[in-house]
């Protein structure tokens, strides 16, 4: 069985929205060495749909050559949340729609899985997955930079997540990873 991993960019402030600020950061060996880690663990990519549209056009035609992570993004199954796509729209090699979000689905597809399953992006996604305690680790590398406005992963209103730190790296480029599982259960 899988477990569920989330890989978050996300800033100081919070936002986790298209991520064009980590640009200006450089994408240095020791932050390459901890992505590269959480997806060589991982036998599945888990992807809502707004990020799935993103990602197909921007690694689909990637190389090895270009990008390392090419033929991970490219050669592995990708599930894709989607009450509105159907896998006609799901061109990109080795994907599957499972349909709008089902928790009970996921589960399925984390334990038919012989390694993790590699969350990125997805923040709609991912709230249904925390509230619904389906995250295993939550990998957050925070950027040095507040950008004032932009989603965020925990929006104002949201319920009560209580995570445990499990992890700490600070990289080159002035990014932290921190790491955190669900919390124990009080009592």
């Amino acid at each position: 069985m899988g477990a569920i991993k989330v890989h978050e960019f996300t800033t100081v402030d919070g936002v986790v929205d298209t991520p064009m600020w980590t640009v200006d950061y450089g994408f240095p060996e020791d932050l390459a060495s901890s992505i590269g880690a959480l997806t060589a663990a991982s036998s599945a990519i888990l992807l809502g749909r707004t990020t799935y549209q993103m990602f197909a056009p921007a690694w689909s035609t990637r190389t090895v050559e270009e990008d390392p992570g090419a033929p991970f993004f490219n050669d592995t199954r990708k599930y894709v949340v989607s009450s509105t796509l159907t896998d006609a729209d799901a061109d990109w090699n080795n994907s599957v729609v499972l349909g709008g979000y089902d928790a009970d689905r996921i589960r399925r597809v984390a334990s038919e899985e012989d390694g993790d399953v590699y969350v990125s992006g997805s923040a709609t996604l991912v709230r249904a997955l925390l509230a619904d305690g389906l995250v295993d680790e939550l990998h957050l590398y925070v950027y040095p930079l507040a950008v004032g406005t932009g989603i965020r992963l925990f929006q104002d209103g949201a319920p009560r997540t209580p995570l445990s730190l499990v992890g700490a790296t600070a990289f080159s480029n002035g990014v932290a990873h921190l790491v955190y599982a669900p919390a124990p259960a009080a009592g």
